[in-house]
């Protein structure tokens, strides 16, 4: 199981397949989903078991975030080519509610630019977040990304933040 990351306080890591629970568990607080596309459990299911295989085309897909000390589940993350403009990489988190409020996505953003920077010849990271999600609009600044024009999808509007190789340490 490759590790993306480990510090004193978290490991981002590939799941396990006996993980499946704990993954699709995460989805099921409707407050921890709120700013997420609405996903059925069989869709989350099946995010899962597409996560399990592409452990094995490369260096992106979706990981888990664990306590170092503990191994409890913290949530999960995801590094992607982004969809929308090629070229660029896109990171993604969901952490439990309990885990709210205490730097931990700030730190995981960092960790996962750091990753996109090293573990590919990239030279831009982007995240996107619901208008209305201010909490991860906050960590992203705090992540050291700057904001953006808003993307424009033909079914919504996101914010768009944007980090480039040049403006972080490795």
């Amino acid at each position: 199981m490759r590790n993306l990351h480990q510090d004193q306080s978290f490991i981002i890591r590939e799941f396990s397949s006996e993980e499946k629970n704990l993954f699709c568990a995460l989805f099921e607080d409707t407050e921890v989903t709120k700013y997420l596309p609405y996903r059925s459990p069989e869709q989350y299911m099946e995010m899962f078991e597409i996560a399990l295989e592409d452990y094995s085309k490369g260096p992106f897909g979706r990981f888990g975030i664990f306590n170092s000390e503990t191994n409890d589940f913290i949530g999960m993350c995801l590094v992607r080519d982004f969809a929308d403009v090629p070229g660029q990489m896109e990171i993604g988190y969901t952490l439990g509610k309990d885990y709210w409020g205490k730097g931990i996505a700030t730190k995981v953003s960092r960790a996962l630019v750091k990753y996109c920077f090293s573990a590919t010849g990239g030279n831009e990271v982007v995240a996107v977040t619901d208008l209305d999600n201010i909490g991860s609009q906050k960590v992203l600044e705090k992540a050291g990304f700057r904001r953006l024009d808003n993307l424009r999808r033909t079914d919504r509007e996101l914010a768009y933040y944007k980090v480039e190789r040049s403006e972080v340490v490795i």
